[in-house]
């Protein structure tokens, strides 16, 4: 097999021994976001990928296996999108660190795989100029040339090749198109280096070239490695400031600072010369390469953007889509839900049986299974939500609605993009906040994850059914009423989200409202088998982060309410809870949740669900010793609204599940998030400052519904 007649390579890969010795060659996979490079690293890979994240920050880590036309291994790192070297979020810091060498825990890569969208092939060059730069083996994939062809745009793959100097590969990554010929590029010993024509403005070269050589003295950089990281400091010197003490010498540092000055007193605008210089650069070289054709009219995404982008039957559109979603998530899932609760409590029932009565049959039962089965449950809500998200990210409808959503979130000071890991909560905040890293403001980013857990997600449900179940019992009431409950928590939730995002930008991290530059990718079919992996992977990641914790605190918390045994072997599970570590906290903490029409049970049902929110239904089941899997007892409902306070008044009126459920709403209820809002902003600072303002304000919140209920006379 042959490859493409305008691929040349170098003689000396023919004539290479065939008797030297072998080493795995490391490629990197780098490209523009919605460029399809994840398409064409997992068709490359399959199924022998491995998933984690890089040490320190929570960027995905994805490396794979292909093979060479020879059966030989070759290893492959998917990197982080990006559209500049020049890193301004977490993603493109990664990227930069990985291709420049600076990380310790991930090899420099060998060889890279430059993947392009033909259809937006001048801005996507920018970032292949800038790799070019780094003196390193490239080959361009040369993407989505089926889109290209569709919008009239004829590229010659051939005049690209002698322009850049290296090989560049036509593909369809979606259809497979241009892999084999990839692979065959990808196998060859020896690749050829770029002839990068490109000549560094006059007015900065002086700069580039002082730069580099302190690099190459002082950073001990190699020096084409040393030219292209003068160019990136010159053009983001706002990036040294982070990374700077640790990356760069102080003379480097030194003589990056006098050049700046003397800039400023000039008035130059040396990072806009250099940005500027690049795209002359490329705008000449495309116009050897790329024919238009003038009476082609607008393409089919530009057909369809004029109706899902438009001022109103956009937002139709997008409503429908929302509720389509979330009636998958609280409808369809019911049905998965139902079998997962079944089978714990069979297997919960089995141990019973199995083992004779003793602390160990109760901490299996209720520690173990109990803790991890209130977590496997919601595992069918988060993966219908994140088939939906993969869903409208691989068609590239995600990027609209981010679009259209821009403009209600300005008003709160942040952009559309905090829309996606917003939504992403609604299921979960854990992955909602993992995908904050996209948003390159970091003040953004810093208050997207302080208010995500304010959207209510799949852990507060129980709560709500349970609450709505008692405040509204039977089946005369209508479902809509129910559901119209229901949907005034989300509604309370997402206006506070809101609402505390609008101050946060405005008192506690000051900036303006960030301007929103999103590329609007071509529409392309659903990848099935990539949405799958991806809810695959994210399931696993959810399991992993939340269910860990979540075992080890139920276990815990079992042993608070098991411990000290109650001196009577005969006394009731209310007064043996009464009598344990965690009912002498819940009388301790009474006097704080009096006010809100909490009593002692209920404060331990508020101290257990730090855990997790939903960990509230079995503490309240425990409390008041509903067993539910014994079907001759009271249901949890009915022992509820039997519950009365030591002078007989009722506990659970109307008013105080609808004062508890607005509790859940506001309540930082999630040690999970916790953990997850610790390790994306690596401090305790924001983790602590988020218990304190959401706890403070649900307190504060039904203090004022709780008493103005009862000054109405509810």
């Amino acid at each position: 097999m042959k490859l493409p007649s305008h691929i040349s390579l170098p003689a000396s890969a023919a004539k290479r021994p065939a008797s030297a010795e072998y080493r795995t060659p490391v490629y990197a996979v780098v490209g523009n976001p919605n460029c399809g490079k994840t398409t064409l690293f997992n068709a490359l890979t399959g199924l022998r990928q491995k998933v984690g994240n890089y040490p320190g920050v929570t960027v995905e880590k994805k490396t794979g296996i292909t093979y060479s036309q020879h059966g030989r291994p070759i290893q492959i790192i998917d990197l982080p999108g990006a559209y500049s070297l020049a890193a301004r979020s977490p993603d493109e810091a990664v990227l930069r660190d990985v291709l420049l060498g600076r990380r310790e825990d991930t090899p420099q890569p060998d060889r890279i795989v430059c993947v392009v969208d033909a259809s937006n092939l001048e801005r996507n060059l920018y970032l292949v100029h800038q790799v070019l730069d780094l003196g390193r083996p490239v080959i361009l994939a040369l993407n989505m040339m089926d889109v290209a062809a569709e919008a009239g745009i004829k590229i010659d793959p051939a005049a690209l090749e002698r322009e850049l100097g290296v090989p560049v590969i036509p593909c369809e990554a979606v259809r497979g198109k241009g892999l084999v010929e990839l692979r065959l590029a990808m196998s060859r010993i020896e690749l050829p280096l770029a002839k990068h024509r490109w000549d560094v403005p006059g007015p900065i070269a002086p700069a580039v070239a002082e730069i580099q050589a302190s690099l190459v003295q002082n950073d001990a950089r190699p020096p084409l490695v040393a030219r292209a990281e003068a160019l990136l400091l010159l053009t983001d010197f706002d990036s040294v400031r982070v990374a700077g003490s640790k990356q760069h010498s102080t003379r480097t540092l030194e003589i990056l600072q006098q050049w700046r000055a003397r800039w400023t007193r000039d008035g130059t605008d040396w990072s806009g010369v250099l940005i500027r210089s690049r795209y002359d650069a490329i705008k000449v070289l495309c116009e050897d390469v790329i024919l238009r054709d003038r009476h082609a009219g607008p393409s089919l995404s530009d057909k369809i953007d004029a109706v899902l982008c438009h001022s109103v039957w956009g937002w139709v559109v997008f409503a429908a889509i929302m509720g389509v979603m979330f009636f998958s998530i609280f409808t369809l899932a019911e049905y998965p839900m139902n079998w997962i609760d079944e089978h714990v409590s069979a297997l919960g029932g089995w141990v019973k049986t199995a083992l004779a009565p003793g602390d160990l049959r109760d901490l299996l039962t209720d520690g173990v299974i109990g803790g991890v089965g209130g977590i496997i449950v919601f595992l069918p809500q988060i993966l219908i939500l994140f088939f939906f998200v993969g869903l409208l990210e691989s068609t590239g409808y995600m990027a609209r609605a981010a679009f259209i959503m821009d403009r209600p979130m300005s008003k709160v000071g942040l952009n559309g993009r905090s829309f996606i890991p917003l939504l992403g909560s609604y299921a979960c905040a854990i992955p909602g906040i993992m995908a904050t890293r996209t948003i390159e403001n970091a003040r953004d980013r810093l208050v997207t994850i302080l208010v995500a857990p304010l959207m209510s997600c799949s852990a507060r449900l129980p709560v709500y059914l349970l609450m709505i179940a008692t405040l509204l019992p039977g089946d005369t009431v209508p479902a809509a009423q129910k559901a119209g409950l229901m949907l005034v928590m989300y509604a309370l939730g997402t206006t506070g989200a809101f609402g505390f995002a609008w101050l946060f930008k405005r008192y506690l991290v000051k900036g303006g409202t960030p301007h929103m530059i999103m590329e609007l990718p071509a529409y392309q079919p659903p990848r099935f088998l990539d949405i799958t992996r991806h809810m695959v992977e994210r399931a696993w990641l959810f399991l992993k982060n939340a269910g860990t914790i979540i075992l080890a605190i139920s276990i815990v918390l079992w042993a608070l309410t098991t411990y000290p045994k109650h001196p009577n072997p005969a006394a009731t599970p209310t007064e043996q809870i009464a009598h344990s570590f965690a009912g002498r906290a819940g009388h301790l903490l009474e006097p704080v949740i009096k006010p809100l029409g909490f009593d002692w049970r209920v404060g331990i049902g508020l101290v257990t669900s730090f855990a997790a929110r939903e960990v509230f239904v079995s503490s309240m089941g425990v409390i008041f010793g509903v067993e539910t899997a014994d079907d001759n007892t009271t249901p949890l409902r009915d022992a509820l609204r039997k519950a009365h306070w030591p002078d007989g008044a009722p506990l659970f009126t109307p008013l105080v599940c609808l004062t508890l459920m607005v509790y859940y709403v506001f309540a930082m209820q999630c040690m999970s998030t916790v953990a997850v809002v610790k390790r994306e902003t690596n401090s305790w600072r924001w983790p602590l400052f988020q218990i304190a303002y959401m706890t403070g304000t649900a307190w504060v919140v039904c203090f004022i519904v709780y008493h103005a209920g009862r000054a109405l006379g509810f």
